[in-house]
């Protein structure tokens, strides 16, 4: 999965995803360090990255604006430790999905009830939720 791990979270998640195969960046390895939030969505937008964060909600108002983008994994404010057990559970409850874990972020969000991940959606023009990556 392409992911950009936000600059409140652990560089080390980047490396460690990267490690599992990964393509996951961190404002620190890419020189992005002090991007407004409007600035890391368009970013993201264009490189389609899933944005990894625990600034839920100013995330998910801007992303709940635009009629397409790559997704948000929505992480509660938590230790070092659950955080990155979040974001391997969110990421394998994907990978057991049928398809590109990447199509099935297009326009959701994944939130956590408990520590269960939970795909919900997430756009300004969300009549199905079924929007594809590149379609108009």
């Amino acid at each position: 999965m392409r992911l950009f791990i936000d600059e409140c979270l652990s560089p080390n998640f980047a490396i460690e995803l990267a490690c599992l195969g990964h393509d996951a960046i961190h404002p620190l390895h890419v020189g992005r360090r002090g991007q407004l939030d409007h600035t890391v969505k368009e970013s993201c937008i264009a490189e389609d990255r899933v944005i990894v964060t625990e600034n839920v909600g100013d995330f998910k108002a801007l992303l709940g604006r635009e009629p397409i983008h790559p997704g948000l994994i929505a992480l509660p404010q938590t230790s070092r430790a659950r955080g990155w057990a979040l974001i391997q559970d969110a990421i394998s409850s994907l990978e057991t999905r049928s398809g590109d874990p990447m199509d099935a972020m297009v326009n959701h969000c994944i939130e956590f009830e408990g520590d269960k991940p939970v795909l919900r959606a997430l756009s300004a023009s969300n009549q199905s939720g079924e929007r594809k990556r590149g379609e108009p």
